[in-house]
C-alpha cells in the first residue's frame, strides 16, 4: 500500500492493481414478456405470410387476420404501382449495370403485379420524359414497400412483433 499525499489515504501500489474483469451476466436485454407470454408461435409453415405477402400486396396480413393493415398496404402498393404504369414508367427486365440490378430487385418485390404486367407487355416503355422517370421510381418503391410489408407479416407470424 502506498499513501496518497493529498488525501492521506492508503491506495494500492501499481504492482498490486489487478485488472477489472467484466461479467456478461445481466448485460443482455430481457425478452419482451408481453409478446412471449401472450402469443405462443403456432405450429405450421411460418414463411407462408412472407411468401403470400410478397406475391399479393397485403396478402400476408390478410392470412393473419390483420384486415385493416392488409387493406391499407394493398391499396397503397397497388395505387403506387398503377400510378407508375399510368405515367408510362419502365419495368426493369434485365440488368446491364448495378443501378439496373437494383431497379430489377425493387420491381421484383411487387410479386405478381410485376409478372402480370410483364406478361401483358406493360412497362416496356423507353424513358424519355421526366414523368416516365417518376413512374419508374413509383413502381420500384412500391416493390420495396411490398417487401417490407411481407417481412412485417412474417414477424407478426413468428411472434417477433405484436
Amino acid at each position: 500500500m502506498v499513501q496518497n499525499r493529498s488525501a492521506g489515504d492508503l491506495v494500492p501500489a501499481q504492482s498490486a492493481v489487478r485488472p477489472v474483469l467484466y461479467s456478461r451476466k445481466g448485460m443482455t436485454t430481457a425478452p419482451n414478456k408481453s409478446t412471449a407470454a401472450s402469443k405462443p408461435v403456432q405450429p405450421g409453415f411460418v414463411y407462408l405470410p412472407l411468401i403470400a405477402g410478397w406475391l399479393v400486396p397485403g396478402g400476408g396480413h390478410f392470412l393473419l387476420g390483420k384486415w385493416v393493415r392488409g387493406a391499407l398496404l394493398a391499396a397503397s402498393i397497388i395505387a403506387m404501382f398503377a400510378l407508375g404504369l399510368a405515367m408510362h414508367g419502365k419495368l426493369y427486365t434485365g440488368a446491364q449495370n448495378v443501378l439496373d440490378l437494383l431497379g430489377l430487385a425493387g420491381d421484383l418485390g411487387n410479386g405478381l403485379l410485376f409478372f402480370v404486367s410483364r406478361a401483358l407487355g406493360l412497362g416496356a416503355y423507353m424513358v424519355r420524359i421526366t414523368t416516365q422517370d417518376y413512374g419508374t421510381i413509383f413502381m420500384v418503391v412500391a416493390g420495396l414497400l411490398n417487401v417490407i410489408a411481407a417481412v412485417d407479416a412474417h414477424n407478426l407470424r413468428t411472434g417477433r412483433k405484436s
